[in-house]
């Protein structure tokens, strides 16, 4: 029986009615009852060991990306399974060598998607554990299944691999068409304007970078890239109309990075109850190098180096977006590149020019199309606030192994064979990384063990002349003890014959038929 001497006022009845309602609701919005960390990979393009800062190779001040690896792991023996962007990223996504499958060399922009739609992928794999799924950027992979229509829905997207959500460039951005597609469409495109692209032939009465130079406004081609000119810039192949849809170069970081922040929006774990993972595909530094007027002029060095600091901002402006969200103690972050660094690539930008006492492959032998050191070594950095340690780890980890780690993290199988678990050298609880590992520079291959690097012979020019770069390629084997010769001067393949057959042997048996280890003839695109 209630005191009647003891009488709440009826406007204190209503508040505690009603406060069990406001606690729910409240706590709908800030409780996530799946336990599991969202996963972001900022992944850059043409990005050298020594480009970023916290490695102490250059000149050129990356405060953001050093943020990172000052908060986690930074690895000094961090791999992409191949020194171009197309196998590198197909190894992320499927944790499979990129050799073992046709037709992984550097794609054109007509290219039908390279990877099966049957295929466990990474986002597929996430995707199944309940994770949301997106890619922003750039994509590289190919799209639809050929002669695409790039006025109709698009078949065979990044959506039929795993990816709940994506926005990417349609080629890359040194190739037509410069229109971005958002899940199966060109974006912003027209149906009166119809978009038309050709690789093969020009369309009728269009201008290209050799009939009309004067187009050129903004950049210039040294080879390759005198094809359709659109934003004043040069690029690869033909294109026609569509003109509603074609991006500016100098906005893309930002559409890039606002659609990562609004995918964060639509899917925090607070309001969905899931995790997410967002493959966030940086295009810089690679060329033509474009950066916002924001950055023009600011690193000293011409476009690469002002790309790499809008690189640097897009990279410290996600950060603050997940600690506004208070996502920073559930999100592994993990940045890398694709491949090694390239100054000379196709334009006259003054990468070379300029460049001063930076040295973007971090002292390290070759760069991008390489077999050699700098050509699939790349900055590699992990963080997770409170839970990596924060070191420096000469454990060597692959990009082909983040599937197998994420299937750790996510509580489900890795089923390839290529990728390994490395989940706890990660975020730093254990410096046993991998043992033996397959390199790959356009088809051929290389193989480390420990701390031995192995070049079989092969047939092919000692340099690309277009970009100054070494290939790697020797008609004699190749053996570097990295541990005491990092920059691969010294070969000692004749000094130790039995570890050289004995590498060779276990290379064989990864590879599966010795015959086909550097026979064919280079083929660079």
């Amino acid at each position: 029986m209630i005191n009647k001497k003891f009488r709440l006022p009826a406007r204190f009845l209503v508040l505690f009615a009603i406060l069990p309602a406001v606690f729910l609701a409240g706590f709908k919005i800030i409780s996530n009852p799946d336990k599991r960390p969202n996963i972001l990979v900022i992944y850059a393009d043409d990005l050298g060991y020594g480009d970023v800062s916290a490695y102490k190779r250059g000149t050129l001040k990356t405060p953001n990306i050093d943020e990172l690896a000052n908060g986690g792991v930074r690895f000094t023996n961090g791999y992409a399974t191949s020194s171009t962007c197309t196998p590198s990223r197909f190894a992320f996504l499927t944790g499979s060598y990129p050799w073992r499958t046709k037709g992984t060399s550097i794609l054109p922009g007509d290219a039908p998607l390279l990877i099966d739609t049957s295929t466990l992928t990474l986002p597929k794999m996430l995707k199944k554990a309940g994770y949301f799924t997106g890619v922003v950027g750039k994509w590289h992979l190919g799209l639809g299944s050929g002669n695409l229509d790039w006025n109709k829905e698009i078949q065979k997207s990044p959506n039929d691999v795993g990816f709940d959500y994506s926005y990417i460039m349609a080629a890359t951005n040194d190739r037509v068409p410069t229109v971005f597609v958002e899940n199966r469409k060109v974006a912003g495109l027209d149906p009166a304007d119809p978009l038309l692209v050709d690789y093969q032939k020009n369309f009728a009465g269009e201008p290209t970078a050799i009939s009309n130079p004067e187009l050129m406004t903004k950049l210039k081609w040294q080879h390759g890239h005198n094809q359709s000119v659109h934003n004043g810039v040069p690029r690869i192949g033909y294109m026609k109309g569509g003109k509603s849809a074609l991006w500016v170069d100098e906005d893309m970081a930002d559409i890039f990075l606002n659609k990562v922040k609004s995918f964060i929006d639509d899917h925090h774990p607070a309001r969905t109850g899931k995790p997410f993972f967002m493959y966030y595909a940086l295009h810089e530094p690679h060329v033509p190098r474009v950066p916002n007027a924001r950055f023009v002029g600011k690193s000293g060095m011409g476009p690469r180096g002002d790309a790499i600091l809008e690189a640097d901002w897009c990279v410290g402006e996600i950060m603050k977006k997940l600690k506004k969200e208070g996502l920073l103690e559930n999100t592994l972050v993990v940045f890398s590149s694709d491949n090694g660094p390239v100054l000379n690539d196709g334009y006259y930008d003054e990468a070379v020019e300029k460049l001063g006492k930076h040295t973007p492959s971090g002292g390290l032998r070759g760069g991008k199309y390489s077999l050699f050191e700098a050509g699939a070594k790349v900055p590699f950095i992990a963080c997770w606030k409170g839970v990596t340690k924060t070191m420096i780890s000469d454990a060597v980890i692959c990009q082909v192994d983040l599937m197998a780690s994420f299937a750790k993290l996510a509580g489900v199988k890795n089923s390839s064979p290529d990728s390994k678990d490395l989940l706890n050298v990660l975020i730093g609880k254990s410096e046993k990384g991998r043992n033996e590992l397959v390199l790959e520079a356009s088809g051929r291959l290389a193989f480390r063990q420990g701390n031995f690097l192995l070049i079989p012979p092969g047939k092919g020019q000692k340099i690309i002349r277009d970009v100054n770069i070494e290939t790697g390629l020797s008609p004699e084997f190749q053996l570097y003890d990295l541990a005491k010769d990092s920059g691969q001067m010294h070969n000692i393949a004749r000094q130790y014959p039995q570890l050289r057959e004995k590498m060779l042997i276990a290379m064989q048996k990864i590879v599966g038929d010795q015959s086909k280890i550097n026979t064919k003839e280079l083929e660079l695109k």
